[in-house]
């Protein structure tokens, strides 16, 4: 360690921290570690970094900068300690000193997190003066991205600067040995955010008498509007039938799961199965949403997740969620509030309007949300967890990029399950989830987040990242913006590049993209890409086989129409694809024949999410969807673990291209369910055959290729037993397989990927 600048016995250091190192307690914990080996100096938060200075005994100075590293706050995450011996001062105490704001520096914003396990016995404890009060917090958890306006962190940058800390909680604000010890967030019951419960123009101010409302409402089956952290939830009696079938009429979400809430994995468990891993998560900080196998005798009514063999559950991750799942004791349906296709409502005047048809009453308060903010969702693979949905609780948490980019960009993601991303060198932040990009109200969340996460991130970007498709949204808003550079990288492309960047390789890989749609560089639809490619480019290898998808985007919704594509490939597998067509009105499919005859609005695609929706027609199992991936989301729960028989699949060349043609696998699996096969062994088998048949053709490719990394991404890989299979397969023959992390496999990573692809394309510029 270095040597410190010493004036008789006492010498000082001065330190730089960096990291997620405000919003996380670490300025009072740093208090007590100087004050624990008996140090004077200050600590302060400044733009960039937390900034420290200390003076006492030498050896007591070592142990200090040792112990700041092996002891930070649970929620603290440091990239870097930097310290230098400087003169010593003849300080006399330590000190927390105001905040620092510095020009063209920049720093992690906290996530919010659950609250923690002391303020949750606080919060039940009768001789607590913070009983049952529902905001309760600490430095350890509770709201922060969603309450924070700039940086750096101090209580009058954020919405809580609206409530005066009363004389207790300035005492424990003050005070270096107690738990709320700089806490921005501290209140109570005298000083703090304020419940008022709204029904049929009757409301209570009081918390008790509001939270009585709200329960009294939800266990006489009505719905409640409950304004949370980042947003408005929509709950009801999850085991009443008639009040889940009322909140999906009023809500227009027919079928789509909807997420559940308990207060403790106690409550979990007659629920669903839980492995060490779901519980882990389930029990985190962040508390997100878990998909988990539902139990046979589970007593949540059918209609939380029909058709599907799993159920999205999360826990109380705020005091008030915790207050009215403790009064209404059973298990709540806890999904965003919004119309289907709308951003989640934040403010209690927009809630008022917006929910007014939906919900029957609304549980208020006074503190503003300055950050919309859905629920995180994740699964478990392989002893893993793989994001569904990253939002709360881990977002705005930057990414490092392998390729520093020389000049600050922002990349604005895709059109379906937006996320956009700002980078300085190579720090991506990447935002939490903004949704689809289908109404006025999206675009609205989509302007606010891009603005709000330049302010809070200062940066100023020069370039501008897009998507190739000229039809989406967010190509339009690029276009929109000014910037005096555009960069456009391929839908696919930023898929792979995507994983590339969180594992750190920049080297090429032998990259798999399945997904939905994406525009190729052809004009047509790709979506089962296998691309050989670096940071920078990419040559396309393998695909699916192209078929025409009749109507377009409304194939999307009518699965019949791609299984009818892949038929006019090949019309002598008529009969084995007529359950596919089982009710359809003939005049509507004698409209999308002359769309493939004519080539009308029936665009060739290599979509594998599109294969799965034929796979689910041929069987019988659906023909029409009400959401996005519902037949493939049923074809996977309906294959459960079952094992599977592979048949094959043909493997074509064509433009010097590897393609995999499966309408054998097809025509099989629809001539075994004609004959009275059990779906549910159709479905294993479409599974197996799929995984073997990918597996079969990723190993030629990388052959060819002379390449051992394979990179796995795109929506079609949040199907657990593909991705499972296919990553346990390539492993086993000895190629590294890389497999999204810290983004999800969906287009939620696309922003991510984009601006990686974009650094390393300007980097190789300012190198040329």
């Amino acid at each position: 360690m270095v040597s410190a600048a010493v004036m008789s016995d006492r010498a000082a250091y001065r330190l730089r921290v960096t990291g997620l190192v405000q919003g996380v307690g670490f300025r009072p914990f740093v208090h007590r570690l100087a004050l624990r080996h008996h140090l004077d100096g200050w600590v302060r938060n400044a733009t960039g970094d937390v900034q420290i200075v200390v003076e006492g005994p030498p050896d007591e100075l070592d142990e200090f900068v040792t112990e700041l590293r092996l002891e930070a706050p649970p929620l603290a995450r440091i990239e870097t300690v930097a310290w230098e011996p400087v003169l010593v001062e003849g300080l006399e105490r330590f000190t927390i000193l105001a905040s620092a704001r510095e020009s063209d520096r920049r720093q992690p914003v906290s996530p919010d997190v659950g609250v923690c396990s002391a303020c949750e016995a606080e919060l039940f404890d009768p001789d607590n003066r913070r009983f049952h009060y529902p905001f309760i917090t600490c430095t350890d958890c509770g709201p922060r991205y969603t309450v924070i306006e700039s940086m750096p962190y101090d209580r009058e940058r954020t919405s809580m600067s609206a409530f005066r800390q009363c004389p207790a909680c300035l005492g424990e604000y003050g005070e270096p040995g107690d738990r709320r010890y700089h806490s921005e967030t501290n209140s109570c019951p005298a000083c703090g955010p304020r419940l008022c419960f709204s029904a049929s123009s009757l409301g209570a101010t009081e918390t008790g008498a509001a939270l009585a409302g709200a329960v009294r409402l939800l266990t006489q089956g009505g719905i409640l509007a409950l304004r949370g952290l980042g947003g408005f939830h929509l709950a009801v009696d999850a085991t009443n039938a008639r009040a889940i079938a009322e909140l999906r009429s009023r809500k227009r979400r027919d079928a789509k799961p909807l997420a559940i809430m308990v207060r403790t994995l106690d409550e979990v468990l007659p629920l669903a199965w839980v492995g060490d891993a779901e519980a882990a998560l389930l029990t985190s900080p962040e508390r997100p949403i878990v998909l988990l196998t539902a139990r046979p005798d589970s007593p949540l009514d059918h209609g939380v997740a029909p058709g599907l063999s799993q159920v999205g559950i999360m826990l109380a991750y705020t005091p008030l969620h915790h207050l009215l799942l403790d009064r209404v004791k059973r298990p709540l349906v806890m999904t965003s509030g919004n119309l289907t296709d709308e951003p989640i409502a934040t403010g209690n005047l927009e809630a008022l309007t917006r929910l007014e048809s939906i919900a029957d009453g609304f549980l208020l308060h006074d503190r503003e949300i300055v950050a919309r903010y859905d629920d995180s969702v994740l699964r478990v693979v392989c002893e893993q967890p793989v994001f569904l949905r990253r939002a709360r609780g881990y977002a705005p948490l930057p990414l490092a990029l392998p390729v520093p980019s020389p000049r600050p960009l922002l990349a604005v993601g895709p059109h379906l399950k937006n996320t956009l991303t700002l980078v300085h060198g190579s720090t991506a932040y990447i935002s939490q989830h903004v949704g689809d990009l289908e109404s006025p109200e999206t675009l609205e969340h989509f302007q606010t987040t891009l603005a709000a996460n330049r302010r809070l991130f200062r940066i100023e970007p020069e370039v501008v990242v897009r998507d190739a498709h000229p039809g989406y949204l967010s190509t339009r808003l690029a276009m929109e913006l000014g910037f005096e550079r555009t960069i456009t990288v391929q839908h696919h492309h930023a898929h792979i590049a995507a994983v590339m960047a969180e594992h750190g390789v920049t080297d090429p890989v032998l990259g798999v993209a399945f997904d939905g749609t994406g525009y190729g560089d052809d004009g047509t639809t790709w979506g089962s890409e296998m691309l050989v490619a670096d940071l920078t480019g990419y040559c396309r290898a393998g695909h699916l086989l192209p078929v025409p998808l009749p109507g377009g985007d409304l194939a999307a919704r009518t699965p019949w129409r791609a299984a009818l594509g892949y038929l006019s490939v090949e019309p002598g597998f008529a009969s084995s694809f007529a359950a596919a067509f089982e009710g359809v009105d003939p005049r509507e499919r004698e409209v999308a024949e002359r769309q493939i005859a004519q080539g009308l609005n029936a665009p060739l695609a290599t979509s594998m999410g599109r294969l799965f929706d034929a796979a689910a027609a041929v069987i019988g199992l659906r023909r029409h969807v009400s959401y996005e991936g519902q037949a493939a989301m049923e074809l996977e729960s309906l294959a459960g673990r079952r094992p599977g028989t592979e048949y094959p699949c043909r493997i074509l060349e064509a433009g010097g291209r590897l393609v995999l043609d499966p309408l054998p696998l097809l025509a099989v699996l629809g001539s075994r369910g004609l004959r009275g096969a059990d779906p549910a062994d159709l479905a294993a088998d479409f599974h197996a055959s799929i995984a073997w048949a990918s597996t079969r053709l990723i190993l030629r490719l990388a052959e060819s290729a002379g390449l051992g990394t394979v990179a796995l991404a795109g929506g079609v890989f949040q199907n657990a037993r593909l991705l499972e299979s296919m990553q346990g397969r390539l492993a086993g023959c000895g190629l590294r397989v890389l497999t999204p992390r810290q983004l999800s496999p969906n287009d939620g990573a696309i922003s991510y990927g984009q601006a990686a692809v974009a650094a390393a394309l300007l980097t190789a510029e300012a190198e040329g």
